[in-house]
């Protein structure tokens, strides 16, 4: 009975991550088309709910890659570290968009797994050769959207040289709805196979499927719950991805989406994970430098590298920490309440 509540749990606040992945990252997502006033935002927010459910439809090699890569075996884990996990990955995503911060599910997720694991189980279970290819997907993928964008803005600037900027900006406002729509799909082509990949991982883990194929239904569910929570949005943060790390005009907006959807789109047919937030930083820091560096807010992607930098050893503890405090529930208040209770 207690494997039942423990398995029902874990769906649960599986589903609770995917949720507030889809209002967290609905910035990551349309920010740029937002800001550029390309697309009005109830409109944006409902497109994007309609093509991140349908991306996420579609692919399934990153939740492969989550259930494979962080573990040696989905034997070793049980549902009370996968639930400290996930607790780990809640809080920090709530506590960042609290304070108003563009921050990583990708890395949270991760890095709160991985300190469960390693609190529980130890070092050995670990997948360090799974985990270091996360990582380096999750660290070098904002980097290749910079240098495309840069690459990228700088032949349209030359494409555009002769035309008048009114127009050129004008025919970007009516590309920017297909290049955001790229964007949407490819968003929740990587973000709702996480969710997929942990209930997959916690099913084989209580045997109840035996490989980490992702089960239609858990694809219907995930996808269904992070394009809900891409309805409710992200406005606060869209503010921040959207203008202030750079002043964005439509040709820029239609070059951040359609540069971002590729890096996404690609890492995604690779089975990798990546950060949405990130790359799409990285893209507006990258088409800034092509116009002017000077006008990129330093300040502003100094903190997003600095939050990049701190997220995976603050939620390696958080869920340590909570994994410490479910099993001193479990193993001592519990048996303690029932002893007198009985």
């Amino acid at each position: 009975m207690l494997d039942t509540y423990l398995m029902i749990t874990v769906i649960f606040l599986t589903l609770c991550f995917d949720f507030i992945n889809g209002f967290h990252d609905t910035a990551n997502a349309i920010a740029t088309c937002v800001a550029t006033r390309a697309i009005r935002p109830e409109l944006a927010v409902a497109g994007t709910c309609l093509l991140n459910f349908i991306g996420a439809l579609v692919f399934t090699g990153v939740a492969q890659t989550i259930g494979n890569n962080i573990v040696i075996s989905a034997a070793v884990i049980n549902e009370v570290i996968i639930i400290a996990g996930l607790l780990g990955a809640i809080f920090w995503d709530l506590a960042m968009w609290y304070l108003n911060t563009p921050s990583s599910s990708s890395y949270a997720l991760i890095g709160s797994l991985i300190g469960a694991v390693f609190i529980s189980v130890g070092l050995p279970v670990l997948n360090i050769s799974g985990i270091i290819l996360i990582i380096v997907s999750l660290i070098v993928s904002p980097f290749i959207a910079m240098v495309i964008s840069y690459i990228s803005m700088n032949y349209i600037i030359y494409l555009c040289r002769n035309y008048k900027p009114s127009k050129v900006n004008k025919l970007a406002n009516r590309l920017q709805i297909i290049s955001a729509a790229f964007m949407a799909f490819a968003h929740g082509s990587n973000d709702a196979q996480k969710s997929m990949g942990i209930i997959t991982l916690a099913l084989v883990s209580n045997n109840i499927i035996k490989t980490l194929e992702v089960p239609i239904i858990i694809k219907i569910v995930c996808a269904a719950v992070l394009a809900l929570g891409t309805g409710i949005g992200g406005w606060k943060i869209m503010h921040m991805v959207g203008n202030k790390i750079f002043k964005m005009h439509p040709i820029h907006g239609f070059s951040a989406d359609l540069n971002s959807a590729v890096v996404i789109l690609g890492a995604t047919l690779l089975s990798l994970p990546v950060s949405t937030t990130h790359v799409v930083s990285g893209t507006i820091i990258g088409i800034g430098m092509a116009e002017r560096i000077k006008a990129i807010h330093w300040n502003v992607a100094k903190n997003i590298l600095t939050d990049t930098l701190i997220t995976l050893p603050c939620t390696c503890m958080l869920g340590a920490v909570f994994y410490v405090v479910i099993r001193y529930i479990f193993t001592t208040i519990l048996p303690f309440y029932l002893l007198v209770k009985g």
